[in-house]
């Protein structure tokens, strides 16, 4: 299991246009919202961070259409990715924009109807901690190096130019280089092991090892989630 701790049970957030329940862990980036959809075109949701999310992923709780509605991931434009889905970006522009303390989303059932009940994860980059961010594939074995500016202990990615698979790797499941087991977040798959998975983790990010449109397609771009193996500068103290 992978756990992102918040900060309890959360608090009323008034910042935006729809009153929102947070619990908020600022120093690491990350926060949990929940809110009521009023639907309304530009709505704005507190999300309790000190700085734009620059990773939102936000999903219908309720309603009739509740169970068919995709978990909607935004990536820093207002294109989406869907989690469950293996498809590129969407330019469907339900989940706008980010800023400093609001997300904007449209007036769509999937994110914004009202009376239905949305549960929102947010996450923005943070030094030596985490990172958000995007590389561009080169199609060489000698892959994409991403500067992390940490030794990563977990990375999530996806192409978001082609039909391909989300991909977890983590440091529990693969702890030497190179790392090959992935696993696909949008399918019941069992973890995949394949030379095509290949990459290295090293003290200050990853570095593709192969030539797929998993991770290294020649000019695709993918985005990524990556979580710090020792973030000494926000560790709990034992």
């Amino acid at each position: 299991a992978w756990n992102w701790k918040a900060n309890g049970s959360g608090s009323s957030n008034t910042n935006g246009t729809i009153t929102s329940t947070v619990s908020a862990n600022v120093d690491a980036g990350f926060s949990i919202v929940s809110y009521t959809g009023n639907a309304t075109n530009d709505a704005t949701i507190g999300h309790g961070l000190s700085k734009a999310p620059d990773l939102m992923i936000v999903k219908s709780r309720d309603g009739a259409d509740a169970g068919t509605h995709q978990w909607y991931v935004y990536e820093g434009t207002s294109a989406s990715l869907y989690l469950e889905s293996t498809e590129p970006l969407h330019s469907d522009n339900r989940l706008k924009s980010a800023q400093a303390t609001t997300f904007t989303v449209s007036q769509h059932a999937q994110c914004n109807a009202s009376g239905d009940a949305y549960i929102g994860y947010m996450f923005h980059s943070v030094e030596g901690y985490s990172k958000v961010g995007h590389y561009t594939g080169n199609g060489n074995a000698d892959g994409t190096f991403v500067y992390t500016g940490f030794r990563p202990a977990f990375i999530l990615l996806k192409q978001t130019t082609a039909v391909q698979d989300w991909q977890i790797y983590d440091v529990k499941r693969s702890p030497t280089n190179l790392i090959d087991d992935a696993l696909y977040p949008n399918t019941s798959g069992a973890e995949a092991t394949a030379n095509y998975l290949d990459m290295d983790i090293v003290s200050n990010g990853f570095k593709v090892r192969a030539v797929s449109g998993a991770n290294n397609v020649n000019n695709g771009t993918y985005i990524y989630l990556a979580f710090a193996e020792t973030p000494f500068k926000y560790s709990n103290a034992r």
